[in-house]
């Protein structure tokens, strides 16, 4: 695969959910000592999250704590539990063109700002007839990295 045209560049995220935050606030970030960062609400995602993090710099990663406005609702945010995965990428829209030509499928929504303000595009858990490559039931966020943290994360940087 010599011809892509992107690099994967380290972990951006995890996302845990639940259908009350309290539980993971006290766990995450008053037993394990993770920073608050943020916090992100969306009606049309059904999320209302907690942004905290662990590290510094380019190589700090964010958890994102995330309860359903809706726990009835779609996206189910909190099921199952390990939401979703973030990865670090160069190129985002490169990423997108490229995997798209793969055969990979994409959630609805295209590349759009995230809860941290950067670019993202979701790979949907499952592949289908049009798109047979999926995340193999794990959602994977693409986020396109700042310039300082391609520059701290590229290989030989």
């Amino acid at each position: 695969m010599s011809d892509r045209t992107f690099k994967i560049l380290g972990i951006q995220q995890i996302a845990v959910g639940g259908r009350d935050k309290a539980p993971l606030q006290k766990l995450w970030v008053e037993m394990l000592g993770l920073t608050p960062k943020g916090q992100f609400r969306s009606e049309s995602e059904n999320v209302d999250e907690d942004i905290i993090e662990i590290g510094q710099g380019a190589h700090a990663v964010e958890v994102d704590l995330m309860q359903p406005i809706d726990p009835e609702g779609r996206p189910r945010v909190h099921d199952p539990a390990l939401n979703h995965v973030g990865l670090w990428v160069d190129d985002l829209a490169a990423a997108v063109a490229w995997l798209d030509g793969q055969g990979v499928r994409f959630t609805p929504g295209g590349i759009r700002k995230g809860a941290a303000g950067h670019d993202v595009c979701f790979i949907h858990p499952k592949g289908n007839d049009d798109h047979p490559i999926g995340g193999a039931g794990v959602l994977i966020e693409l986020v396109q990295a700042p310039q300082d943290v391609v520059a701290a994360l590229s290989p030989g940087s």
